[in-house]
C-alpha cells in the first residue's frame, strides 16, 4: 500500500477569561487576527507618557518587553468558538479518514486550567469533541453496515506518576512492550461494544475513575494523562478485505510550574512527574521537527504510548489550549512555542489493509472486470472528445458558409451609419444657423436702443442713421458727447462686426 507523508495538523484554541482572572484585571496577551493567525503579547492601549517633550516607550524598567509575535497555525479558534466548531474543523475529517482505513489521533496540550478537558470531554450542555466524534463515527458505521461488517473495541488508559492504569477496570499498573506492530500494553483487554450508548457509558465510567485533584490553578485539575482509543476492524462483505484502524484521543495533564499551583507533598510529586513526561514529549517534538533519526520515545511511558501518533503510521491533530491572561504569560508562550514546533513534524500514513484469504481466481476475475470497465470508459471518453472536436470545427467554419448573409448585414450597417452621419451634419448646420439668427436679433435690438438714446436732442440723428445705413464696423468703443443744459451725455456704440442690420 502506498504511503503518504503528511504534517501534523496544529490548532490553537483561546479560552475566555475566567472569574479568578477577571478579579485581578489582567492584560489580554492574545489577539486573534484571523482563522489561522494570532498575535502573542500585542501592544496595550495606554496613555502616552512624555518626559522633557520626548515620548517614553517604556516607563517601568521592570516591565516585560512586549514580544508582539505573529504566529500562524493550521487553525485558530478565538474565545467565542464552541466545542462543535472545533469538532467540525479538526475532528470530522479524521472520522472520514478512519473509515477509509487510516490510523488517526488527536491530543490536547496546554497549561493547567487552559481548557483541555473542556475541549475533550465538555459537559452535558456542551459536549466535547470525544462525544461528537463518537457520534459521527457510529453514524457512518450504521450507514455502511450493508457493505461492511464492523467489530469495535475500546480501551481507556491513564498515565499517572509514570504508571499506566486501566480506567475501565480500575486496575494496574500495566507494563508496556514493543513488537512489530508498535507499542503494546501487556494485559490490556479491549471492551467490545455494539452501539454508541455502550461506548458513552464506558467513557463516563473511565472519567469517574480518572485522577483529579483541585489546585490553585484549576478547581478540577487533571493529574494524569488520559488515552482513549477505539479499535475498529472492518470487513468488506463482498470481497472479504479486512482493515484494522485505531482512533486515539489523548487528554494530556496540564503543563505547569509548582509555584503557580502551590502543590506540596503528593501534589508536588504529581506535578514533577507530569512535567517529566511533558518534557519528554517536548524533546520528542523538537527532534521530530528537526528531522533527526533517533527519537527518545523511551524517556517516558507517555511518549512510548504516543509513538505512533507522533512519528508513526498515523494522521494526527494537535489542539493547543491557551489562556489569554497575562497571569499565565510564560505557560501560554511555551504552549505556543511547542505548537509551532509540532507543525514541522511529518508522519507517514497508509491504509491498514490486512491480507485476506480470498481465492486467487476471484481476485483475477475482479481485475479483469475492472480492466474491461477501464477500456469501456476510455472508448466513451474518446467518442466524447471526437464529438466535441466536430462541434468546434463547425463553429469555426460556419462564418464561411454564411458569407452572403454576412455581406448583406455589413451593407445594412454601412447604410445606417451613412444615414446617421448625414443627419448629424444637417443637425450641426441647423444649430449654426440658429445661433447666427439669434445673434442678428440681439444686434438689431441693441441698434434700436442706441438710436433712441442718440436722438434725444436730435443733434446726432443724421450721423447715427448714416452709420447704420453704411454698415460700418467699429473695433473699439467710441464715445459721443453732446451738451445740453450743461449736462454731459456719454453714449457707447458696440462693435457691429460687419453684420447687416437690415434697414434700421
Amino acid at each position: 500500500m502506498t504511503a503518504d507523508s503528511r504534517k501534523i495538523r496544529v490548532a490553537v484554541r483561546v479560552r475566555p477569561f475566567n472569574e479568578k482572572e477577571l478579579e485581578k484585571n489582567p492584560r489580554n496577551i492574545i489577539k486573534v487576527l484571523d482563522k489561522s493567525t494570532l498575535m502573542f503579547d500585542p501592544d496595550e492601549d495606554e496613555d502616552e507618557f512624555f518626559f522633557h517633550g520626548v515620548k517614553q516607550t517604556h516607563r517601568d524598567i521592570t516591565k516585560r518587553v512586549k514580544k508582539k509575535l505573529t504566529m500562524e497555525y493550521d487553525d485558530v479558534f478565538d474565545n467565542t468558538a464552541t466545542n462543535n466548531d472545533v469538532y467540525e474543523v479538526c475532528m470530522k475529517p479524521l472520522v472520514q479518514s478512519v473509515m477509509n482505513g487510516y490510523n488517526c489521533s488527536v491530543f490536547v496540550y496546554g497549561a493547567t486550567g487552559a481548557g483541555k478537558t473542556h475541549t475533550m470531554l465538555g459537559s452535558m450542555d456542551c459536549p466535547g469533541i470525544t462525544f461528537l466524534t463518537m457520534k459521527e463515527l457510529f453514524r457512518q458505521i450504521e450507514s455502511l453496515s450493508d457493505l461492511r461488517k464492523f467489530d469495535i473495541g475500546i480501551s481507556y488508559l491513564e498515565v499517572y506518576n509514570e504508571l499506566v492504569m486501566n480506567l475501565l477496570t480500575k486496575s494496574g499498573p500495566l507494563k508496556l512492550r514493543e513488537d512489530a506492530n508498535g507499542v503494546v500494553v501487556s494485559g490490556l483487554v479491549l471492551k467490545q461494544i455494539h452501539n454508541a450508548t455502550e461506548l458513552l457509558e464506558l467513557l463516563a465510567l473511565g472519567n469517574r475513575n480518572r485522577t483529579q485533584h483541585p489546585t490553585d490553578a484549576n478547581a478540577e485539575s487533571s493529574r494524569s494523562h488520559a488515552i482513549f482509543q477505539v479499535h475498529i476492524r472492518m470487513v468488506e462483505k463482498k470481497t472479504g478485505q479486512k482493515r484494522t484502524v485505531k482512533l486515539s484521543m489523548i487528554d494530556l495533564a496540564g503543563s505547569e510550574r509548582a509555584a503557580s499551583t502551590k502543590g506540596i507533598g503528593i501534589r508536588f510529586k504529581e506535578g514533577a512527574n507530569i512535567n517529566k513526561s511533558l518534557l519528554a514529549l517536548g524533546n520528542c517534538i523538537n527532534k521530530l521537527a528537526d528531522g533527526l533519526k533517533h527519537i527518545p520515545y523511551r524517556d517516558s511511558n507517555l511518549t512510548r504510548i504516543l509513538k505512533d501518533s507522533l512519528g508513526g503510521n498515523c494522521q494526527t491533530v494537535m489542539i493547543a489550549n491557551i489562556s489569554p491572561s497575562s497571569l499565565t504569560y510564560d505557560d501560554t508562550y511555551n504552549t505556543l512555542k511547542y505548537a509551532s514546533r509540532a507543525k514541522k513534524i511529518r508522519t507517514t500514513v497508509r491504509q491498514n489493509i490486512v491480507p485476506s484469504n480470498v481465492p486467487k481466481e476471484f481476485l483475477v476475475k475482479k481485475v479483469n472486470e475492472q480492466a474491461e470497465e477501464i477500456e469501456r470508459l476510455k472508448a466513451k471518453v474518446a467518442d466524447l472528445e471526437e464529438q466535441l472536436r466536430k462541434k468546434a470545427q463547425t463553429v469555426v467554419e460556419s462564418p464561411m458558409l454564411n458569407e452572403p448573409l454576412l455581406n448583406t448585414w455589413i451593407s445594412r450597417i454601412d447604410s445606417c451609419y451613412a444615414s446617421m452621419r448625414e443627419a448629424l451634419e444637417r443637425l450641426i448646420a441647423l444649430k449654426s444657423k440658429e445661433k447666427l439668427i439669434n445673434m442678428r436679433v440681439k444686434l438689431k435690438e441693441q441698434a434700436e436702443v442706441i438710436a433712441r438714446i442718440v436722438t434725444l436732442d436730435g443733434s446726432h440723428l443724421n450721423e447715427v442713421s448714416f452709420i447704420f445705413q453704411h454698415g460700418q464696423s467699429y473695433q473699439r468703443y467710441n464715445l459721443l458727447y453732446s451738451t445740453r443744459n450743461d449736462h454731459l451725455y456719454t453714449v457707447a456704440l458696440g462693435t457691429l462686426n460687419n453684420c447687416d442690420t437690415g434697414g434700421v
